[in-house]
């Protein structure tokens, strides 16, 4: 598409917010979201995420600097708020000059702080209304709002509701944030239906890995490819939480399978966890403690969250579909191709604008 047939832009409060000309968001996807993907996304007009959860800091401080190569576009980095060097890693985004920090546990209220007095704007991801009203009250700038469509950990609570919530608790509190809609978002109808709600742009997850851009082995997206819209399952045996992914013969084990294997196959996977990430036992300790006193999980599942890692990085990067596990989102079923991030952004864009002057018309 050439440039003089591109999509107009979209202006909301949070693309002004974020620096971007389009209100879509790529999120941060262990495994997946890797430079080439976030700089692609954020070339398109949208906000790219760095997934830094499976990365070393040494490792996310050379993806940083390898997105920068590849973007002059504004683009951020997610970090788990809960691990011990969470506050090495803030540190990190502050000098390399990230224009968005977003989270999927709300970070402490000094890391926050300081993020944003250094011009980092904050976003957490959350699950409920109460979590929309108690990062803002800590200084969030704004928040991306998961329904149960979405894949990965996800809530119980369907995105067409779970939206109105959280934009309704921040009215009544007298907060006015820009919130952003995940789970079920793959086009421009999509993203009209958000903006009609009263969010400020859409955040996808399986739609971006399932793009020409994503690093994902050609063999996975197509298994992805030919699935439709019953064929994800929201399962607790894969690290204890409720976490949205597709099919497989795996899971379906993990799903019939005993409790005490699953414990000792956890173990095992988060040894591996440990090794390939250089982390001590002491340090995943101490990173347990805060999982369980942040997230209130069983000592059980602070175990078993080691096991995720391992699990999807034997799918999604190793593309071994039958030992791994494969995060998706329901509207995996609804997709049949896989664009580039520009060709991506710019047919939602344009669909968008078109849904637009048709409701325009009504009335």
């Amino acid at each position: 598409m050439t440039s003089a047939a591109r999509a107009a832009g979209l202006s909301t409060r949070f693309t002004e917010l974020v620096g971007i000309e389009y209100p879509i968001v790529q999120t941060g996807m262990g495994w997946v979201s890797g430079p080439a993907l976030t700089s692609a996304t954020s070339n398109a007009g949208g906000l790219g995420i760095l997934a830094s959860a499976t990365m070393t800091y040494d490792e996310l401080e050379a993806a940083i600097a390898k997105t920068k190569s590849l973007t002059d576009k504004p683009f951020g980095v997610n970090i788990r708020a809960d691990a011990t060097d969470a506050p090495e890693r803030i540190d990190l985004l502050i000098r390399e000059g990230v224009r968005v920090a977003s989270f999927a546990l709300a970070p402490k209220q000094e890391l926050i702080a300081k993020l944003k007095a250094n011009g980092v704007v904050v976003i957490p991801s959350i699950g409920a209304a109460k979590h929309a009203v108690k990062v803002a009250s800590w200084g969030a700038d704004a928040v991306i709002v998961q329904g149960g469509e979405g894949g990965g950990h996800t809530g119980p609570v369907a995105t067409t509701l779970l939206l109105p919530s959280v934009l309704d608790a921040l009215a009544a509190k007298g907060i006015d944030m820009p919130v952003v809609a995940a789970g079920g978002f793959f086009d421009g109808r999509g993203l009209v239906a958000a903006l009609s709600y009263g969010a400020e742009g859409v955040a996808m997850g399986t739609r971006f890995l399932l793009t020409s851009d994503s690093a994902v082995p050609d063999a996975v997206k197509q298994e992805y490819l030919q699935r439709g819209l019953g064929d994800t399952v929201v399962s607790v045996k894969v690290d204890g939480m409720p976490h949205r992914v597709l099919r497989t013969p795996l899971v379906e084990a993990l799903e019939s399978g005993s409790r005490a294997k699953a414990l000792i196959a956890a173990a095992r996977n988060a040894n591996e966890f440990k090794q390939m990430t250089g982390m001590k036992w002491t340090t995943m300790l101490r990173d347990g403690r805060t999982m369980r006193k942040s997230g209130e999980r069983s000592w059980q599942q602070v175990i078993m969250a080691g096991n995720t890692p391992m699990l999807l990085k034997a799918g999604l990067v190793e593309g071994d579909t039958r030992a791994g596990v494969l995060a998706s989102g329901q509207v995996v079923g609804m997709i049949d191709d896989l664009p580039t991030c520009d060709q991506l952004v710019q047919s939602i864009m344009t669909q968008a604008h078109d849904r637009l002057k048709a409701l325009g018309t009504l009335g």
